[in-house]
């Protein structure tokens, strides 16, 4: 991988993170169950596509 598609990628892992950080402070704000339910299936994905990019390093 190049120096500048590794830049990419971190800059992807970090939107992931802070994806990941965001939606879970969302959550605890939550009181509706359904509302929970789709913000935690959301954090799941985004769970999924960092490990998708951790995977190519």
């Amino acid at each position: 991988m190049t120096e500048k598609e590794l830049l990419y990628v971190e800059d992807a892992i970090n939107h992931e993170l802070y994806m990941i950080k965001t939606i879970r402070e969302t959550e605890e704000c939550l009181t509706d169950e359904n509302l929970v339910k789709v913000v935690k299936k959301l954090g799941h994905k985004h769970e999924s596509i960092l490990e998708m990019f951790m995977n190519l390093l």
